[in-house]
């Protein structure tokens, strides 16, 4: 198994928690791991993306080339568009339809979704939504997490063992949310 992920969002949607949980999965299943260190202003509002690269064998380069992602995990549409360069022919653009208009001229919705809808593997959810729905408004990325994991070559029960394994400590009550958030996210992906 080789994925190449492009996670994309703003600061402080929970990237590197999304790229964690993606990481504990591939590290407790004996995986290959690289991440590109998160590239952008990694402050609340600003752009960020990072690369995340799993495979079985070993993997020489943090970053993705041009043309070879299979996945972009978007935690904001318009942030999803910027890196579809990165993208396959066969690759899965997979994005939160909640914009965060941290720009002056941010463009139309419809226009950033149509955009999206252009490629056969696709999802776009109102992330933000779901998780406000299940109680949990924080646990957005989580939602999206779960809209890819039938994406990703990892089962949902290993992608939950990571997030019981990452936020453990934190209590069960964090635990169970996050879990939930990720359940319903797959749910809205499928």
């Amino acid at each position: 198994m080789k994925k190449d992920i492009i996670l994309a969002g703003v600061g402080g949607q929970g990237i590197l928690t999304i790229a964690t949980v993606i990481g504990q999965a591939a590290v407790s299943s004996n995986m290959f791991l690289k991440q590109a260190e998160v590239h952008g202003m990694s402050q609340r509002g600003g752009d960020v993306q990072s690369h995340l690269r799993i495979s079985d064998q070993e993997i020489f380069s943090d970053l993705i080339p041009m043309g070879q992602a299979d996945l972009i995990l978007s935690v904001e549409p318009m942030e999803s568009l910027r890196y579809l360069p990165y993208l396959n022919e066969n690759g899965w653009l997979i994005a939160n339809a909640t914009p965060f208009v941290n720009i002056p001229n941010y463009p139309e919705k419809e226009e950033v979704y149509n955009k999206i809808k252009t490629y056969k593997n696709h999802v776009l959810i109102d992330a933000d939504a779901i998780a406000k729905e299940i109680g949990s408004a924080r646990s957005m990325n989580m939602v999206i997490l779960g809209a890819a994991v039938k994406t990703l070559g990892f089962s949902l029960e290993q992608i939950e063992n990571s997030i019981k394994e990452i936020f453990g400590k934190k209590g069960d009550a964090i635990v169970e949310a996050n879990i939930k958030a990720l359940r319903a996210g797959f749910e809205a992906g499928k």
